[in-house]
């Protein structure tokens, strides 16, 4: 049984598809990997430390461990739903098979939510980034945010294939940085650092490892997803993949054991190096952690410009994510039909553009990039469950549907991170609950635009959607 809706409009001009092409064949594995990498690689360099506040040493371990086994299985999970259906929408594209139009929405709109203000919050980081350091004598505000988006936007609207070269250049910078800084503060290494935060003795289960106690575990639910939030984006590059049923299960496969391993180094390290209660609300936890509250030393220098490069590459990364779900969802009448157009060199430019125009305005107007992290996070959270469930329904509902990849472990494997998922959504409410109301509040607006009109607007022409009409008919055939 699926939430479908068969009252939408089929119409659509001849040349609908040919005015709304991507450039295929232009990323292999090692680009699309270089991608996966990137949208996370800032969270490496910031943002994760402050789970040490919610829940110490032990809290954040625990919390990261769970986790990563949550992105672990919504990998592998995802590797299969990308080989079934090598298209632009990703988690939209699946939901839509497994969960009719309405499942796609939903999914669609929560990684919208994602990929639109992680940029934004992003865009302020870079700025602080660069005061901090004194880079032509700038200050964070409008103007550095406004520059983000035009140049990076810019180099997307030149080609895929040139954006996804830089940013795998950029990517490569920023993980050996990672590298670097990892064998640099592991030489000053205590175990007794770990686990120096005061425990508060009122809360249940408190310890030295667990000092805000067993409840601490879950509230850094939302900081261990940093060290991977964003994986998830790499099957929104299939349509512009070579050979996307090989290349996409390999590119999230290695992507994801590249972030494990940077996540455990750089977690260790950083506590290890100078003490968990020191970076535990730093923004720049690499550098504290380094040089504490002396002078600046050559390595901390190089590691707060490669903090710089880390941030730019999830911030040009997380832009493409963002304009192909946005192009994806417009093609197939979810959206608006012409933010899908593309232009002579196959970008689609409103889905760069206006996305980018808006991302700007609430960087520039709020200031607040914690705040707009949190609502992606609020976002991200939904799309994975609905994109692990979309993932248990189909090998329930369709066992024979051809499999060039099959997901280890099956629906166990993403039941698993259809649980954690549900629990991570929920642990957004204990760090921020303004940020995951506000999230809720653009969700609602969104399905109100959705069910009273674009539902009756879809067109059949878009490939989810026709991957949705075969599996109708199969079954309507079976029946009969």
């Amino acid at each position: 049984m699926t939430l479908e809706d068969t009252t939408g409009d089929k119409t659509a001009p001849d040349d609908y598809l040919e005015r709304r092409a991507l450039r295929r064949g232009s990323a292999g594995w090692l680009l699309l990997t270089g991608l996966g990498v990137a949208y996370v690689v800032s969270g490496d360099f910031s943002g994760w430390n402050i789970g040490l506040s919610k829940g110490g040493f032990g809290g954040l371990a625990v919390a990261t461990v769970l986790m990563g086994a949550m992105y672990a299985c919504l990998v592998f999970a995802l590797a299969e739903l990308s080989a079934i259906l090598p298209t632009a929408g990703g988690g939209y594209g699946f939901a839509r098979r497994a969960l009719g139009t309405w499942g796609g929405f939903l999914t669609g709109t929560a990684i919208l939510i994602e990929y639109i203000l992680a940029p934004a919050a992003i865009s302020i980081f870079i700025g602080d980034y660069v005061e901090s350091l004194g880079l032509f004598g700038l200050e964070s505000g409008w103007p550095v945010y406004l520059a983000c988006f035009v140049i990076f936007i810019g180099i997307h609207l030149y080609g895929v294939g040139e954006a996804l070269r830089f940013s795998l250049i950029v990517t490569a910078i920023a993980v050996a940085a990672l590298v670097i800084f990892a064998l640099g503060a592991l030489s000053g290494f205590h175990v007794d650092s770990l686990n120096d935060i005061p425990v508060d003795g009122e809360a249940f289960g408190s310890n030295s490892w667990l000092p805000y106690g067993l409840l601490g575990i879950w509230a850094a639910f939302p900081f261990g997803m940093w060290f991977f939030l964003g994986v998830e984006g790499v099957p929104l590059a299939a349509e512009e993949a070579k050979d996307p049923v090989r290349s996409m299960p390999r590119a999230l496969a290695l992507s994801m054991g590249i972030l494990v391993l940077l996540a455990v180094v750089t977690f260790f390290a950083s506590t290890g190096a100078r003490g968990s209660a020191a970076i535990q609300e730093a923004g720049n936890p690499l550098v504290v952690a380094l040089q504490g509250d002396g002078d600046p030393t050559t390595l901390s220098r190089f590691v707060n410009y490669a903090g710089l490069a880390g941030l730019v590459a999830s911030f040009f990364s997380l832009i493409y994510a963002g304009s192909r779900q946005l192009f994806a969802l417009s093609r197939a009448g979810y959206l608006p039909r012409f933010l899908s157009l593309t232009s002579r060199r196959k970008s689609p430019y409103l889905g760069l553009l206006i996305p980018g125009a808006v991302g700007f305005a609430l960087a520039a107007g709020t200031g607040n990039g914690a705040r707009m992290l949190n609502i992606a996070v609020f976002g991200a959270t939904i799309s994975y469950a609905l994109m692990a469930l979309s993932h248990i329904v189909l090998r329930r509902r369709e066992p024979e549907l051809p499999r060039p990849y099959r997901t280890p472990g099956g629906v166990v494997t993403s039941s698993v991170a259809l649980v954690l998922a549900a629990s991570a959504l929920v642990a957004t409410f204990l760090v921020d609950k303004e940020a995951a109301f506000i999230a809720l509040a653009v969700y609602v607006i969104a399905l109100a635009y959705f069910a009273f009109y674009s539902r009756h607007h879809l067109v059949a022409k878009a490939p989810e959607e026709e991957f949705a009409a075969l599996a109708a008919a199969e079954a309507e055939l079976e029946r009969d």
